[in-house]
């Protein structure tokens, strides 16, 4: 008597297909931005610095800019749109 093992396949995934049929995450997608920019800060400031014992703290500053900017940036653009 021959045992025939499960096979892994597409359809086995119980009907969630990543690229159609995303997670339902709208409203959080933002909170995605934060770790985007503190992995763009710690990679840009580690092939900038001499010294990498100061990384943390350059990488905090540097994320911190970003998402200020960001923020300055957003609410610029809806002044702008909110005026017109």
């Amino acid at each position: 008597m021959m045992v025939q093992l499960p096979t892994l396949s597409l359809f086995s995934l119980g009907g969630w297909r990543p690229f159609l049929d995303p997670l339902p995450l709208d409203s959080h997608f933002l909170l995605f931005l934060i770790p985007l920019v503190v992995v763009i800060a710690v990679v840009y400031k580690t092939i900038k610095l001499d010294d990498l014992s100061t990384l943390p703290k350059a990488t905090l500053v540097l994320s911190v800019q970003i998402i200020a900017f960001m923020i300055l940036t957003a609410l610029a653009l809806w002044m702008i749109t909110e005026m017109t």
